[in-house]
């Protein structure tokens, strides 16, 4: 989440399979269905700030109901144009910094993205010693990244010492026809001790293993959750006369699953 994108490769895919279920072997060991009546303080943290967390963003993450509740069996985050705090917009990033964290897994959440120039959003992971390393040397994976002005892509990406920032290693991931605002997708990592593999409802459209990285392979530790929509920003630029607010990004479930038997 903290670049300006420059991916490696851009995939020619296309999101046709339904969004299916890991293969038989992974077992279920963390989960938010969204189906209470508010947030589970017990699973998720409100982050809130509004300095431009390193992206020149525009936004103001609060802890109100109004950028994060739940609806219907759904985690709603709503970007929305106001005034607070000193800045115009607002909107919420969530983690389980603290509450949960998970080496290797598949890490999935099925998601529908907001949509408009100057939107941001994503799912997301960190390692959790960013307090005592700090980043890049805790380690990002991006699990899922899109930016308005690209409505029918969204991007993976690792981040590390070495590769951080515009030089993060990934790819792009199209879908065939429409945007991917328009319905609900599948987005998953695949992590192991030396491979990490995107999908996008179950097709796998990167890869990537120590190999790859002109770095130092981070990706040994735990690692938290991250879901959020940034506003603005280097990288997918600022809302203009197009953008329509308020914007909301629909999350159905988030699961984590790790290898049976260890």
């Amino acid at each position: 989440m903290t670049r300006a994108w420059l991916g490696l490769a851009v995939a020619a895919c296309s999101a046709l399979a339904a969004p299916a279920g890991p293969n038989p072997g992974w077992t279920l060991v963390w989960y938010d269905e969204f189906d209470g009546q508010a947030l589970d303080a017990t699973k998720w943290v409100r982050e809130t700030g509004g300095d431009g967390w390193g992206n020149a963003e525009l936004e103001f993450y609060t802890d109100r109901v109004e950028n994060a509740h739940i609806d219907a069996g759904y985690l709603v985050i709503e970007a929305r144009h106001e005034p607070f705090a000193n800045r115009e917009y607002t909107s919420a990033r969530l983690k389980t910094q603290g509450l949960g964290a998970w080496k290797y897994g598949r890490i999935e959440a099925r998601i529908q993205i907001p949509r408009g120039q100057g939107l941001w959003p994503a799912f997301w992971m960190l390692g959790d010693n960013i307090p005592t390393v700090g980043w890049p040397a805790c380690g990002e994976i991006d699990i899922m990244e899109n930016i308005g002005k690209e409505p029918s892509r969204v991007h993976g990406t690792v981040h590390g010492a070495g590769y951080s920032g515009a030089q993060g290693v990934g790819r792009a991931y199209d879908v065939r026809a429409g945007a991917f605002a328009d319905t609900f997708h599948v987005y998953a990592v695949e992590w192991e001790q030396d491979a990490i593999r995107w999908y996008v409802d179950d097709t796998l459209y990167l890869t990537v293993t120590p190999k790859s990285l002109p770095g130092r392979w981070v990706y040994d530790h735990p690692f938290f959750i991250i879901l959020n929509v940034a506003v603005g920003g280097y990288w997918p630029g600022s809302p203009d006369a197009t953008t329509v607010f308020p914007q909301t990004m629909r999350v159905d479930y988030v699961r984590v699953y790790q290898k049976s038997g260890g």
